[in-house]
């Protein structure tokens, strides 16, 4: 029998719309992966200039990214656990790079990146997140004022304990003018991951193990 025309083009028309919810789909799913892909080599592309930052040119000559492992601690103020990357010299432990965070910044906790050289000496330190008052607490980044910049060359007896902390507490810090919070919060971050290191060199400074598959 016969459908009907108002069938024959319902029916039609039921097929056009499946086969472009099909084709729809197919593009969806082909251009979220392709995202996700470029988002992935985004994010590993700015991971390394983030790492790349943090130790002199020519100290390491690895792979930052392959030499990492999961360090946990209260000492580096993260609520879960956080990569620490291993660098090497000629296969000779050079450094490693922990992630802290100061949790008492004055708008909120403050993620910071701390390179230790093997001898203790910090390399350097860079924020890598915050939410500080503009033009005050701020400051803590690199591309507004040198400050953070103070940190290389430290390490833990050098200041002393007592110099672990910003000027108006006492310590060899300088603090920013109406935002003392922020800076004594990052000087007292970085100088726990100085005691973690201290406690945990010879972890930390092993070589990290390679899995394949």
């Amino acid at each position: 029998m016969a459908l009907p025309e108002i069938s024959r083009s319902m029916l039609k028309n039921s097929l056009v719309l499946g086969t472009f919810a099909v084709l729809t789909v197919g593009v969806v799913a082909v251009t979220q992966l392709g995202t996700a892909e470029s988002i992935e080599k985004a994010q590993h592309e700015a991971k390394m200039q983030a790492l790349a930052q943090i130790l002199p040119s020519g100290s390491y000559d690895n792979h930052l990214l392959d030499g990492s492992r999961p360090v946990t601690d209260p000492l580096l103020g993260n609520k879960g656990a956080t990569p620490a990357y291993l660098a090497t010299l000629k296969g000779e432990p050079a450094a490693v790079i922990l992630q802290a965070t100061a949790p008492d910044g004055y708008s909120g906790s403050i993620s910071l990146l701390i390179g230790i050289l093997a001898d203790g000496r910090l390399a350097s330190v860079r924020v890598l997140k915050h939410r500080e008052t503009p033009g005050l607490g701020d400051k803590i980044e690199l591309a507004k004022n040198p400050w953070i910049g103070s940190f290389a060359g430290k390490s833990l007896n050098a200041p002393t304990e007592a110099g672990w902390t910003v000027k108006k507490d006492g310590g060899q810090f300088d603090q920013f003018a109406g935002a003392t919070i922020t800076p004594r919060a990052v000087v007292k971050a970085v100088h726990k991951a100085l005691l973690y290191f201290d406690a945990h060199r010879a972890e930390l400074l092993k070589p990290v193990e390679k899995h394949n598959g």
